[in-house]
């Protein structure tokens, strides 16, 4: 398999790594309670879930899995019944979940966000810098037909036009209400589908959607030519990937915990992201994997 991640700031990060390492491995971290871990029902989620796993597990933390568990209607009720300790989240995506206002300020949103879901007994712990925003995708012939390279160029065609997302979407503020309230958007049908998975690439490709919600970092969007328009009236809050974990969790760990997951989050970029997709969607390679191969160029875990 070959090595796809940059090696700038390796050693930075690799000294992350080894403090991290160092408190990892401190007393307590092979002897407490498991800590069940879960990813949302995308393969994003689910590499950098693993990411976590695997990085906790090479420092003797006991990691119980339960990915692909489902939309943040199911995730979050589990969190905070304790049913789940860990997972991967989205700053902008959560903070308009648990009714707050987001923004581009990935600082403020996170804050608003952190503040909220502290009440609920989850910390969030320091965000990373990669993103992952919500995409509006329509295909290169669809793009030059109607003239689209924003969202607003929608406006005038959207009756003409199908939109596939999730079944969650009629529901959500960054789905079909944000593209009705901020942009004016009506289509002509919503097609219910998955979650920027299989699913909706399929529904795109073989043309029984015109629009599709997918996710910023899909390297399928590149790979196929097809067009992400542009969120030009700043529909899309800051989507910053962010470890949500349920505050017993911190206190029974400590700061041990939060050091390793924090250094596993500042040195992933949303670059890495988008590779990493593009060789889950286009080449299939085993999400894992692709964590395990991450986490070993960066010096987390030994090969």
């Amino acid at each position: 398999m070959r090595k796809i991640f940059r090696t700038h700031a390796v050693g930075a990060v690799l000294a992350l790594a080894l403090v991290a390492t160092a408190c990892g491995s401190g007393d307590g971290a092979a002897d407490g309670e498991p800590i069940t871990l879960a990813s949302f029902n995308f393969n994003e989620s689910v590499i950098v879930a693993e990411i976590y796993a695997q990085g906790l597990e090479a420092n003797g933390y006991e990691i119980e899995r339960k990915l692909n568990l489902g939309n943040r209607e199911v995730v979050k009720p589990a969190l905070e019944a304790g049913e789940i300790d860990l997972v991967p989240e989205y700053v902008g995506s959560l903070a308009g979940f648990l009714g707050l206002e987001e923004s581009a300020d990935s600082e403020a949103t996170w804050e608003a966000a952190k503040t909220a879901f502290e009440e609920l007994g989850v910390t969030l712990l320091r965000y990373s810098p990669a993103q992952d925003k919500n995409a509006y995708v329509v295909t290169a012939e669809t793009a030059s037909e109607f003239g689209l390279s924003t969202v607003s160029d929608l406006q005038p065609v959207a009756g003409e036009l199908i939109f596939g997302g999730p079944p969650e979407c009629p529901e959500r503020p960054l789905c079909l209400v944000g593209l009705q309230e901020v942009y004016g958007l009506e289509f002509a049908e919503f097609v219910s589908l998955d979650s920027a998975g299989p699913i909706t690439i399929a529904a795109l490709e073989g043309g029984e959607i015109d629009v599709a919600l997918l996710f910023s970092t899909q390297g399928i969007i590149a790979a196929n030519g097809w067009v992400s328009l542009e969120d030009d009236m700043g529909l899309n809050p800051a989507e910053n990937l962010v470890p949500a974990i349920r505050t017993e969790v911190v206190d029974a760990y400590g700061d041990d915990l939060v050091a390793l997951l924090e250094s596993y989050s500042e040195a992933l970029t949303t670059e890495d992201l988008t590779e990493m997709n593009r060789r889950a969607d286009l080449d299939q390679e085993d999400p894992a994997l692709l964590a395990k191969e991450w986490l070993i160029s960066f010096g987390f875990i030994e090969e």
